[in-house]
């Protein structure tokens, strides 16, 4: 089935500060978020504000975090309460020639809704398959299954997006005219997340070497560009 347009984002999703780096395409959007694992969960208990990181995944035009069935967050937001979920990469810290215009180049994603728990033992099997598969493809058939007190101790919530926008950052530093002529340096210093080496726990097969399906995890490989290309073999194998 054909996914239906979203409709125009309302002044809570709409970007104001610096208008023109506001993205509203689907595909600016999921693209941050296919790249990136750890999100912040802004939501309010009894009128308290909260701000939590976790580890997520997306399924279409639904997001998914989970933790144990005790959390009191989790709890909260399986009610329905109103959930604001925040993204951002890094990708250079701007040197300008003055402390006024040094910046960040970023891509940062901001989703609005209502989070629903997961409880058919079927749909959470599948989202704790998901999450495993979207981290490390191939890796599900080879795990232990999960016991029934894992189960029932795992707690997960999915988050259809009703609104959201991405904000972007990129190119050199913008200086005021005159600051050109300074003989000072500018430029970008990057920054990205690299695999820094796989180092298995020495024990059983723990000892041993690199499973097939973590070969590509290879030490200087860009882990975003990881996370990126295993979501879009995902999406291709459900369209086919």
């Amino acid at each position: 089935m054909a996914r239906q347009p979203r409709p125009p984002v309302s002044t809570r999703a709409r970007v104001r500060r610096l208008h023109e780096r506001g993205r509203y395409d689907r595909a600016s959007i999921y693209a941050i978020l296919d790249a990136a694992f750890l999100c912040h969960i802004g939501y309010a208990i009894d009128g308290q504000p909260y701000v939590t990181p976790t580890s997520y995944w997306r399924d279409g035009d639904t997001l998914y975090w989970h933790g144990s069935s005790a959390s009191r967050m989790l709890k909260a937001q399986a009610q329905g309460i109103p959930v604001c979920f925040t993204v951002t990469l890094v990708d250079a810290l701007v040197l300008a020639r003055s402390a006024f215009h040094h910046s960040v180049n970023y891509r940062s994603v901001m989703a609005f809704g209502r989070a629903r728990p997961v409880v058919g033992r079927a749909e959470k099997l599948a989202a704790m398959e998901a999450f495993v598969e979207r981290m490390f493809p191939g890796r599900w058939t080879e795990l232990r299954p999960p016991l029934e007190q894992e189960i029932k101790a795992t707690a997960v919530v999915a988050m259809p997006i009703e609104e959201a926008s991405a904000k972007v950052r990129s190119g050199p530093p913008i200086d005021a005219d005159p600051d050109y002529a300074l003989p000072i340096w500018a430029g970008l210093l990057e920054l990205e997340t690299v695999v820094a080496g796989l180092a298995g726990d020495g024990r059983g097969a723990g000892a041993g070497p690199v499973p097939a399906h973590l070969a590509g995890y290879g030490p200087g490989r860009t882990f975003a560009a990881l996370l990126a290309g295993a979501a879009r073999r995902a999406a291709a194998n459900v369209a086919v």
